[in-house]
């Protein structure tokens, strides 16, 4: 038996046969320890850029092929930690944003979007890779242009701010209307939605971490329950419904696999009649700090 402890194995991706061998290394307090290297073979990598482990019952990598429970190890196709770390340290868990601190970090967010201009996403990335990246890149260059004007009350005091292409991704100078019309809607994901943020008080909030490929389904599953869940936002009950102006705009994506009620009814935890009547909420385009 091979033991898979995050102590004692590092676990390294290569397109060799599987094999185990020994390293050397100082711990913290400069003794030499011993440490197995267990060597995984791409073969096991499957077309979601994940890997999986066969476990025995005590927690150990099964050498006889009898499987008590798989972990799977997901391999990202792009690192969105820098922006991670940003959405944690100044975005609160109510998705208030505090941009004066964002504009004296600036440096760091301009490290990120760097990064998605240099590394546009490719044909084998999975669907979930391609999401993460543009629900992310949304996210951040919408940060970027408030700070490109902050101080300002409402991302529609802005000229044109859906429209400006301010940023070129690879040989593209995109904006955001493109990113999320052109882009994002064409994935056939009503999630994104509530994912993508316009930087406004009835938006929904923004998540204070990045999306990931790996946790991608549990994030946008979480964002659209807390955004029905919001009673400043939506209003719902079984005979009657007050929502958000966002199920009007877009109601074609809501209505790919049946009607706006059947998608409402996945993610809420007040079951809507059919009959139920409808009304959309005032639409607050204040700056969500």
């Amino acid at each position: 038996m091979k033991y898979l402890s995050a102590l004692i194995i590092t676990i390294i991706f290569t397109s060799s046969c599987s094999a185990a061998q020994k390293t050397l290394q100082n711990d913290s307090n400069g003794n030499v320890e011993v440490r197995n290297t267990i060597e995984i073979p791409s073969t096991t990598t499957n077309a979601n850029n994940a890997i999986e482990i066969s476990l025995g019952e005590d927690g150990t990598i099964s050498d006889n092929g009898i499987t008590e429970t798989t972990e799977t190890i997901y391999t990202e196709a792009f690192d969105h930690s820098i922006l991670n770390n940003l959405l944690q340290k100044f975005v609160s868990a109510n998705g208030n944003v505090d941009y004066k601190g964002l504009k004296g970090d600036y440096k760091t967010l301009q490290s990120y979007i760097e990064l998605l201009k240099t590394n546009q996403p490719k044909d084998d990335w999975t669907k979930n890779d391609k999401l993460a990246y543009w629900i992310n890149a949304y996210n951040a260059l919408t940060i970027d242009l408030i700070l490109r004007n902050y101080p300002t009350k409402s991302i529609k005091d802005i000229k044109d701010p859906w429209d400006q292409r301010l940023w070129k991704l690879g040989d593209n100078w995109q904006n955001l209307n493109d990113i999320e019309h052109k882009i994002l809607r064409s994935m056939d994901e009503p999630r994104i939605h509530f994912a993508i943020v316009c930087a406004s008080i009835s938006c929904p909030k923004l998540q204070n971490t990045a999306f990931t490929a790996s946790k991608l389904e549990d994030q946008l599953t979480n964002a659209t329950k807390e955004f029905l869940a919001d009673t400043t936002k939506n209003e719902l009950s079984e005979e009657q419904i007050k929502i958000s102006r966002i199920f009007k705009w877009f109601k074609k994506d809501f209505e790919t696999n049946g009607s706006l009620i059947d998608f409402l009814n996945q993610y809420s935890d007040v079951k809507i009649s059919n009959s139920a009547k409808k009304s959309f909420k005032d639409y607050d385009w204040n700056l969500n700090e």
